[in-house]
């Protein structure tokens, strides 16, 4: 199989250039070449870090741990949750298919199939793909894509038949390409709000043993609270159920998209097994931070709470970039943040590799001079993070969360390391 796809970014349809994808079998590799167009153009820049602004195409091919696409188009591929749903549904035609005697194409998805299902109009950041036939939206033209919140009730029943496998053809058609990156394996499926932006709803999973759901948009609140800039987010009910619905912070007031990469593109990180530490993030922003100082710090600070609210899950690709102008990128929002009461105390990404991945706020506070942030200071922003987490129950109970769900999440929120940073703090201060 040889293909080519032509890549577009933003509302207007900037023509990037060819994405060239090649299958024999198992063994896959994509190219990129960028248009003269684009690389003449003085509004141009870098979509990837690998992929520099000159002629001439650049190739990559799969292997373990990677995908087959360079990281700027990887961060727009479908996430867990919605390789499951494209899956299943590309499982039950190809079952219909045979059973009715109809002659069909039986070859398995590859990883081209996987990027081109994702719906065009709620694809993650600004860049856009239209196939040999002129076609940006895998589903037809004229075919409605994300839902409005309204249907959030049909978007849950369809996710919990996905979970207990009870799904119908109409429900994987429902949910089909409508997953975002953002997000990893939980249920999920993007909407568009109220007042008109998008935005990703975040369903609780059959085998939750808490309210997880709850839990993001506590940890999110209690984030704002620290002075972290983070995605807007709150609680909707849905039958009865909580969901969570996180507005997407990769589109500007008008809906225009915006250009966004995940820590590990920026940073290059091909093996996402790799351990990797924020001190590289601080090295990468050095290079690519339209204000350096701006973005350092907001890192410590998102580190100081991570470690405060137990969240272990911040891995390179809950990071992220939006770009601003040229080669230039700012820390995204944060997003993707939970508490997990469950789970021991560890950083998926490291403070720095002398550290090893404990999550301590000592080796935090030592490590503040290589963010260039001075002593006293790095104790205010200590202080005004432990603050926040200190009135995590006042936040819940502010989103209407109840005793019992909150109790769920004591472990998460009381622990040692809250008493290492108020002695810290008491110390400096004096």
């Amino acid at each position: 199989m040889n293909r080519q796809i032509k890549v577009y970014i933003g509302d207007v349809k900037r023509f990037v250039g060819t994405l060239f994808f090649n299958a024999l079998g198992n063994r896959e590799s994509s190219g990129l070449e960028y248009s003269s167009e684009w690389i003449e153009s003085n509004k141009s820049f870098e979509i990837d870090p690998a992929l520099p602004l000159k002629y001439g195409r650049v190739f990559r091919s799969n292997k373990e741990g990677r995908s087959v696409f360079h990281g700027a188009i990887a961060d727009s591929e479908p996430d867990g949750w919605a390789r499951q749903v494209i899956l299943r549904a590309n499982g039950k035609y190809r079952k219909e298919m045979k059973e009715r005697g109809i002659s069909f194409d039986d070859s398995l998805l590859n990883s081209l199939d996987f990027l081109l299902a994702v719906d065009d109009f709620s694809r993650v950041g600004a860049l856009r793909f239209q196939d040999e036939n002129g076609v940006f939206q895998r589903g037809g033209k004229g075919k409605r894509t994300a839902p409005p919140l309204i249907e959030l009730d049909s978007l849950l029943r369809a996710t919990r038949a996905v979970e207990t496998d009870t799904e119908t053809a109409a429900d994987l058609e429902y949910l089909r390409g409508r997953g975002t990156s953002l997000g990893g394996l939980r249920p999920k499926c993007t909407v568009i709000d109220q007042d008109g932006s998008l935005s990703i709803g975040k369903f609780p999973s059959v085998h939750d043993s808490y309210s997880v759901t709850k839990g993001e948009v506590l940890a999110l609140r209690i984030a704002a609270a620290a002075g972290i800039q983070v995605a807007e987010a709150r609680i909707v009910e849905s039958e009865g159920t909580p969901v969570a619905l996180i507005k997407r912070f990769d589109r500007g007031l008008h809906g225009e998209r915006i250009p966004y990469l995940s820590a590990a593109t920026l940073l290059g990180i091909e093996d996402s097994h790799q351990i990797h530490t924020y001190t590289e993030i601080v090295d990468a922003l050095k290079r690519y931070s339209a204000d350096y100082r701006a973005d350092v710090e907001e890192l410590w600070r998102r580190i100081a709470l991570t470690i405060l609210i137990t969240n272990v899950d911040d891995h390179m690709r809950n990071h992220g970039f939006l770009h601003v102008e040229k080669n230039q990128w700012r820390l995204s929002p944060a997003f993707d943040i939970n508490p997990f009461p469950d789970k021991r105390r560890v950083l998926k990404t490291w403070i720095a590799e002398s550290i090893g991945d404990a999550a301590n706020i000592q080796s935090l506070m030592e490590m503040a001079p290589y963010f260039g942030i001075e002593s006293r200071r790095a104790c205010e922003i200590l202080s005004i993070v432990e603050g926040a987490v200190a009135r995590w129950r006042q936040i819940g109970k502010e989103i209407g969360m109840k005793t019992s769900e909150l109790n769920a999440f004591e472990t998460a929120f009381e622990h040692e390391e809250r008493h290492s940073a108020r002695r810290i703090i008491q110390l400096i201060n004096g």
